[in-house]
């Protein structure tokens, strides 16, 4: 590129030169895939910018977008910013009108974009939006009044751009590095939601620093299934594969956000992709589906692949020891290899055949889903970041001592780092601490409030308010342990972080589908587990057992009960966490996790104070003897 600094405009008009004629879009209109080049989506992002520039738009302003993952997502965004503007990305999980009227008002946004499936949400809010001129809808549905079809806004575009094509050219060009390109509202799980600015250095920063950890192939093809507001779907998915002659790929979104989880396993074997973007709580998903579909092919099938996955997970080690050492165990290759073509080929067969690797981000990703998928020839990479850090910080990735199990990976070049104590003193390698970053990745701030943004950035350097430490034997990589709002204190004031056990114990059980520990200097902990009803009901059916009679749910309590003691000695999980630590009392909730009831945010990452807020009556009874004892009341009701 021309410049050491670019900008998004400047970046995407490079690789549209580069790859020109190349597929960079894939999207499912009706029944049939369509590809859409590098050229083309530059050049619908310069027609929608000077449809806003023939629209009023001027440069700084706001232009809020909510809509599921697809083309017209992309173009929207890249017409905001090739005019100057600053998109404003709306999760298309927003619920609460509140919310979503908090996010309209507070960016300021002049206009606001919306798909089918999120109009009406938009019009249920609009009235208490004063700032707002006109609601620019994507798709072909009868309007209201105030609103415009995308269409037509494109239209505008055309003509201006035929009429007026240098003041396109010359307000393009007038975009800096230093011009903010996204306000991007973060989830919530600890505070209000905030509005991070990031420019668009912040991004093609970010992009820079991702190659320098993750590499993949000209030609490949990204299925994204998270959300695109999100600045991890921005620079993990479309930037980075653009900048690497890539094609990414939207899941059909629906009318709904259940209709594009049906999509999502559809997609995959249509696109066949190579890598996807994910999220622990999507991955444990599919562990459970392959595991499920192969219970189903009977005993002997399961007790194969059972045995299949354990020489895998021990020939594979930490990943970046795999194979060693082989003098004593050397038959392990020969078999991982036959077992490979035998069993595993046909589990990615479900997944298109051609994944090399998963990315995942939004939460921690427990150790045993990272050797899980790996075993079975597709590794999901933990990374880190946050927004803030828009978002990348590190990575794993495929390559020979490019991955670590249980780390976060390579922190990203040129980038700062260091783990700090409470008062802010520079700890030395290996000690856990918080994580603070400093680098061009770093976020300019958050949109009107200096207060927060002061307490954030520190002479340049980020406090992610996340916990970890550098990895002594090799100091690319980071280990996160947790955030520091996240700490338990227990009743001799000693803090640990809940997050390792409890994704230890939902990836691993397939009783448990979400779990919350609990501890405020209490006599001891307890552990608020999601039950998978159906796998507690087969389980005891086997045992013939009725799951409804007393017996039953006794028994499906007593496994519940084995699933979080094996941590303890003699467990299967002997070691991984302080006894102390463990909890000595289950709560059995009644209901689940969800985006719905706020105890999950958009990235689907569980909200504690929602869920102890939600579930406190529960918690102060486990604090009581009867409440401890595990075949309480409550605790069979909620299985029943």
């Amino acid at each position: 590129m021309s410049t050491q600094r670019p900008t998004i405009i400047d970046f995407v008009a490079h690789y549209a030169q580069k790859y020109g004629e190349a597929t960079f879009l894939r999207e499912k209109v009706g029944d049939v895939w369509t590809e859409t080049s590098y050229l083309k989506t530059y050049e619908e992002g310069r027609i929608l910018g000077a449809a806003w520039m023939a629209a009023g738009l001027a440069k700084g302003d706001k232009v809020a977008l909510i809509s599921e993952g697809r083309n017209a997502w992309i173009f929207s965004e890249l017409g905001i910013l090739f005019a100057g503007g600053v998109n404003v990305p709306l999760s298309f999980k927003l619920e609460s009108d509140h919310d979503l009227e908090f996010r309209i008002n507070h960016s300021d946004a002049r206009f606001v974009m919306a798909s089918e499936s999120q109009i009406e949400k938009v019009r249920r809010v609009i009235g208490k939006c004063p700032a707002i001129e006109k609601v620019i809808v994507l798709d072909d549905i009868p309007l209201q009044e105030g609103e415009m079809y995308l269409s037509d806004l494109r239209a505008m575009g055309v003509e201006y751009l035929a009429q007026h094509p240098d003041e396109v050219k010359e307000r393009m060009a007038s975009v800096g590095p230093d011009d903010y390109a996204n306000i991007s509202y973060t989830s919530g799980t600890t505070a209000d939601p905030k509005g991070i600015l990031l420019t668009h250095r912040n991004y093609t920063a970010n992009i820079e620093q991702c190659n320098s950890v993750v590499k993949i192939e000209e030609g490949w093809t990204m299925l994204i299934i998270l959300p695109l507001d999100h600045c991890f779907a921005h620079v993990a998915g479309f930037y980075f594969m653009m900048s690497n002659g890539g094609s990414i790929a939207t899941v059909p979104g629906g009318k709904s956000a259940i209709t594009m989880l049906k999509n999502i396993p559809i997609a995959i074997r249509e696109v066949r992709p190579d890598a996807m973007l994910s999220v622990p709580a999507i991955s444990r998903n599919f562990r459970k589906n392959i595991e499920s579909g192969i219970r189903k092919k009977g005993p002997k099938v399961e007790k194969l692949y059972n045995f299949a996955l354990e020489n895998a997970i021990k020939y594979n080690r930490e990943y970046y020891n795999m194979g060693k050492p082989c003098i004593t165990q050397w038959w392990r290759g020969i078999l991982k290899a036959l077992f490979d073509k035998l069993i595993f080929k046909s589990v990615r067969e479900n997944f298109g055949g051609r994944m090399k690797f998963f990315i995942g981000g939004g939460a921690l990703l427990d150790i045993e889903l990272q050797r899980y998928f790996c075993a079975v020839g597709m590794p999901i990479f933990q990374g880190y970041g946050l927004s803030e850090a828009t978002p990348v910080i590190c990575a794993n990735s495929l390559g020979k001592g490019h991955a670590r199990f249980g780390s976060s990976g390579r922190t990203v070049l040129p980038m700062d780092i260091k783990i700090c104590d409470e008062d802010g003193k520079e700890l030395p390698v290996g000690q856990t601490g918080e994580i603070v970053i400093r680098g061009e990745n770093v976020m300019a701030g958050y949109w009107k409030n200096p207060e927060a943004t002061a307490k954030t950035i520190v002479d340049g350097w980020l406090h992610t308010g996340d916990r970890g430490y550098i990895c002594p034997e090799n100091t690319r990589f980071l280990y996160v342990t947790g955030r520091f709002k996240s700490l338990l204190i227990s009743s001799d004031g000693e803090k640990y972080s809940p997050e390792g056990y409890e994704d230890s114990l939902t990836d691993s059980s397939r009783f448990i589908d979400g779990s919350v520990l609990y501890n405020n200097q209490s006599p001891y902990t307890i552990v608020l587990v999601v039950p998978n009803k159906a796998a507690l009901a087969d389980a005891v059916k086997k045992h013939g057992l009725d799951p409804a009679s007393e017996e039953g749910l006794k028994a499906q309590l007593d496994i519940l009960q084995g699933e979080c003691d094996a941590y303890r000695k003699g467990g299967r999980h002997e070691g991984l966490f302080p006894e102390k630590w463990l909890p000595a009392a289950i709560v059995v909730a009644d209901e689940a996790f969800t985006e719905q009831n706020g105890m999950l945010n958009t990235t689907s990452k569980m909200v504690r104070r929602n869920v102890e807020k939600h579930y406190a009556d529960r918690i102060e009874y486990a604090m009581t003897p009867e409440g401890k004892e595990l075949y309480n009341s409550k605790n069979i009701d909620s299985l029943k």
